[in-house]
């Protein structure tokens, strides 16, 4: 059983870098902040020019929704793409939201850097003439894990 929660990490797809072929697309990014309203969500947003925007929803996902629709029917067709950074009004709340974003940021790049060193030590080991089994058992992972790892393509 402890094997299986080694191998879940691989399970993950790995962190790529930008390629010269990605294609870039043009952003612009609004803040919006959201506060709770009653029953509703109200978001509001700064425009270019220092124009203000709101919209209302009964959710958090609706409320983002009317606010980028609302933004893309103010600025009639300018940018073709935006991004929203939205947050709550309430500084507390923000604080917590930001912590949590942090933390999976710092998760994701935690299991990628694992996901590295296994790889290397796998290689190495076998490099040194380990079964697959011994490598699986010291590095806690089943053989069949181990014999997927040395299958990939070395980057």
């Amino acid at each position: 059983m402890e094997l299986m929660i080694h191998d879940l990490i691989f399970d993950q797809p790995d962190l790529t870098p930008p390629s010269d072929d990605d294609t870039i697309v043009e952003t612009v990014t609004y803040f919006v902040t959201v506060a709770r309203t009653g029953k509703q969500w109200t978001a509001t947003a700064e425009l270019p020019g220092g124009r203000t925007v709101q919209a209302q929803g009964a959710s958090w996902t609706n409320v983002k929704s009317n606010v980028a629709q609302l933004i893309f029917d103010t600025l009639r067709d300018k940018p073709e793409v935006i991004g929203l950074h939205v947050s709550p009004a309430d500084p507390e709340a923000k604080a917590a939201l930001e912590a949590v974003i942090e933390a999976r940021q710092a998760r994701v790049l935690a299991e990628q850097a694992e996901r590295d060193a296994v790889r290397h030590a796998v290689r190495l080991f076998t490099a040194q003439g380990w079964t697959t089994r011994d490598v699986g058992s010291v590095m806690r992972l089943s053989h069949q894990r181990i014999s997927q790892i040395l299958n990939e393509p070395s980057v």
